[in-house]
């Protein structure tokens, strides 16, 4: 006999990103070493729990707990996560080289590298190695670990290109020395200096490459610019050296641009708050507010904290978080997120969330780690560079060594091979893609999309189908009274009869009534003796009236009057909930309530096909009834109704097979396992809710679907800049290749080219900040 118990993953392994994570398989692998006889993971409302299949004769279920809370404590004292800020790369092969040195280095389990972002994802086993011990291992590469907030300083920011301004002055110096006469020691001497300025970050580079028996961009570029002072050519060498410097030291300030888009999101937040203690009111840094402390947000400051308004009303500015267009009110009870703007009324805002938990925090930290996920075609140019690098360097070793063979001379042949590798070299290739991605996660994050990777940003371009859920998602999620239809024509009589029984229940239906009768001002006598019919309605007596309303059934036996009853049938053909209102034996008429719209979902629908969406599919648990009218109100093409959330996983199977590229939209609770099974989940309301923003591929973090179209275009607007990059970088090693071997460039203007267009696919990826979706 086996019994089954589930624990919340996120108890047991409170550090671990993701059931993806691998300390889940080792707390699995752990816990059957134990004894249970199955343990996996699974999606309930929205969150991942750990599934434990045990025998109860063998074990209790409070030892099956203990073990398992037990083996989640040893995994997580022993592996550990980090997210460390890397200062001092100059290049893309920068961040090869540190992943490749710490991938080598026992302990580590996994790093990866965005040389974009700075930013290094990193799990490593703490009995094998401490976090110390890898920041040391960084800092003998030549990089320096920063601490979350802290910047480089100005010497850092801008060491490379006071460098290569340096090697162009010193390299200018020496070649008027040599046109004025000068000694020939003076002149190589300022030459042989702007070797050193020019070169000193590419020899770093290269010879720590060449240590992890890796040959890169760097490497040939100082092969190079050796080769040339070996033909005595030490002017152009140092050319060589001083162009690929500044063309790397433009690049890194350019790419500082998109890195400080992405800081700008956590200096929304201020860094104090106002806050009641005691009675009184002290300033406080925001890192030291507590849940329950109230704070106060004054017209025109910044909320400081995730929290609930306990007084006052505004319009908040939630832009910076959500995107949303249009100032939110905000009334007591409603939330509010740290980094929004408040507007003319002040607040009190009851702290919920820490510094560290807040919405903004965890954006920011989850757009900073997304760039360390790499996108398909970033691995692939990865992949490319390493097979290419080599291939060039052993090219230019058969163009020295073979045409002598022929006749040729031999300096002729070693000046026509320095000159191919510089043509070769494809530093462009490797910023081209993540360039794009860095400004297009960080375009998408400033206007209320959080895209949790490259691989995200790039699938959401290819989508051909979009398949959403229903309730919550293209509806309300609100019942609301769409038709008030009286036998009489009095529609204030039947409300307020139906508003007599119905303001006595908690059912949402009845709610929705009472909310139609009060917004139409609509009164009605309170002590009535209310009796509820399961499944049928209600009825009230008093003073001997009686009012009933209900469906069909809470009338059998009695004769319903044509006109009511053909009334009920047209409203619910319409996909509608219907009640029958009757009082002191005589029929009123019906109301109809039904899950509306949500207000613009039409319009995004529409706008999603004007940019290339094919097809559109509304997923459903309602009856197909409810679901055509629906579909019918927005114009969605297909309808799925009566699923289950396993139903949704096999709808979702289906739609991949037929459609290719599907994405599943959704509120990120119960939807999740239909999500995960997409090319790309995507989540509503990834402000509101925690699991919105830990179970999809992208959040959009306001509660509406007006973004949407926005990360599906911007994505596209990505993939073609991408792909623009590319054709730029490798276009031009296809036309400098020929053009050096051929005689018709030589090392300086093979350089020249070659750096200008490692500039210009940056410069090309930074118009993603500026994105503006057309209208």
């Amino acid at each position: 006999m086996t019994e089954k118990f589930s624990l919340d993953l996120a108890l047991v392994l409170p550090d671990v990103p993701d059931e993806r994570d691998a300390c889940v398989g080792r707390l699995q692998d752990m816990l059957l070493a134990e004894g249970l006889e199955k343990v996996h993971v699974v999606r309930e409302d929205g969150g991942a729990r750990l599934c434990l299949h045990y025998d109860p004769l063998r074990v209790s279920v409070s030892r099956v707990r203990e073990v398992a809370q037990a083996a989640g404590a040893r995994i997580g004292s022993r592996y550990h996560h980090a997210s460390l800020r890397i200062d001092g790369m100059d290049c893309p092969t920068c961040a090869t080289v540190i992943e490749h040195a710490l991938q080598r280095t026992p302990g580590v389990l996994e790093a990866s590298m965005s040389y974009a972002a700075e930013r290094l994802r990193l799990e490593f086993d703490g009995e094998k190695i401490s976090r110390e011990a890898i920041v040391e291992r960084i800092r003998a590469l030549g990089y320096q670990v920063l601490s979350e907030g802290d910047h480089a300083g100005w010497w850092a920011e801008y060491r490379e290109l006071v460098l290569s301004v340096a090697a162009g002055l010193l390299l200018l110096a020496g070649w008027l020395a040599g046109r004025v006469d000068a000694p020939r020691t003076l002149a190589l001497g300022l030459v042989l200096a702007a070797y050193a300025a020019g070169g000193l970050y590419a020899l770093r580079d290269a010879w720590q490459s060449l240590k992890s028996r890796r040959f890169d961009i760097d490497t040939l570029m100082v092969v190079a610019a050796a080769g040339a002072a070996a033909l005595g050519a030490w002017e152009e060498g140092a050319l060589l050296l001083f162009l690929f410097s500044l063309g790397h030291a433009l690049e890194h300030l350019a790419m500082d641009r998109a890195r400080q888009a992405i800081e700008a999101l956590a200096d929304l937040a201020p860094k104090t708050a106002l806050v009641q203690r005691d009675g009184a009111e002290i300033e406080l840094r925001v890192e030291d507010l507590l849940r329950g402390d109230r704070v106060i947000v004054k017209p025109g400051s910044r909320v400081p904290a995730d929290g609930v308004v306990a007084s006052g009303s505004s319009a908040v500015d939630q832009s910076p978080v959500t995107g949303e267009s249009m100032p939110a009110d905000k009334q007591p009870g409603d939330k509010v997120f740290a980094g929004t703007i408040n507007g003319e009324g002040a607040l009190v805002v009851e702290v919920t969330k820490l510094a560290h938990e807040s919405t903004l925090s965890r954006m920011v930290q989850m757009v900073a780690d997304a760039q360390t996920h790499k996108s398909p075609t970033q691995r692939f140019t990865e992949r490319f560079e390493r097979i290419f690098v080599p291939v060039v360097l052993v090219g230019g070793g058969l163009l020295i060594a073979l045409p002598p063979l022929f006749g040729f001379p031999f300096m002729e042949s070693f000046y026509r091979a320095m000159a191919v590798l510089v043509a070769a070299s494809p530093c462009a290739l490797a910023i081209a893609t993540p360039s794009a991605v860095l400004s297009g996660i960080a375009r998408a994050a400033r206007g209320g999309v959080l895209i949790k990777g490259g691989a995200h940003l790039e699938s959401l371009g290819t989508l051909t189908a979009i398949a959403f859920d229903k309730t919550g998602t293209l509806t309300v999620g609100k019942p609301r009274v769409t038709d008030v239809v009286a036998a009489d024509r009095d529609d204030r009589r039947l409300l307020a009869a139906a508003a007599t029984v119905e303001s006595r229940s908690g059912h949402p239906l009845a709610q929705a009534v009472v909310a139609e009768a009060k917004a139409r001002n609509v009164t009605w006598p309170e002590d009535w003796q209310v009796e509820s019919v399961t499944g049928k309605g209600m009825r009230a007596q008093r003073n001997g009236q009686t009012v009933a309303v209900g469906n069909a059934r809470l009338f059998e036996g009695e004769t319903i009057p044509d006109g009511v009853r053909q009334d009920a049938a047209r409203l619910e053909a319409e996909g509608k909930t219907t009640m029958l209102v009757q009082a002191d034996q005589a029929f009123l008429g019906v109301i109809a309530l039904a899950d509306t719209p949500r207000d613009g979902a039409r319009e995004v629908l529409t706008r999603l096909g004007q940019i290339g969406i094919q097809k559109t599919i509304m997923l459903t648990g309602d009856n197909e009834l409810v679901g055509a009218a629906v579909a019918k109100a927005l114009g969605v093409g297909e309808v799925q109704a009566r699923l289950l959330p396993q139903d949704k996983v096999k709808a979702i199977e289906a739609l991949v097979t037929r459609h290719g590229q599907v994405a599943m939209v959704g509120d990120g609770v119960n939807d999740a396992p239909a999500m995960a099974r997409a090319t790309v989940g995507i989540a509503m309301g990834g402000a509101g809710t925690d699991v919105a923003l830990e179970t999809a591929d992208v959040a959009l973090m306001a509660d509406d679907l007006s973004r949407l179209p926005f990360a599906i275009a911007l994505s596209r607007a990505s993939r073609r800049i991408i792909r623009q990059n590319l054709y730029m970088s490798l276009g031009v090693v296809a036309l400098l290749i020929p053009a050096t071997l051929l005689d018709w460039a030589g090392i300086g203007v093979a350089v020249l080219v070659h750096e200008g267009s490692t500039v210009a696919v940056v410069v090309n990826a930074l118009r993603l900040l500026a994105y503006r979706e057309k209208s």
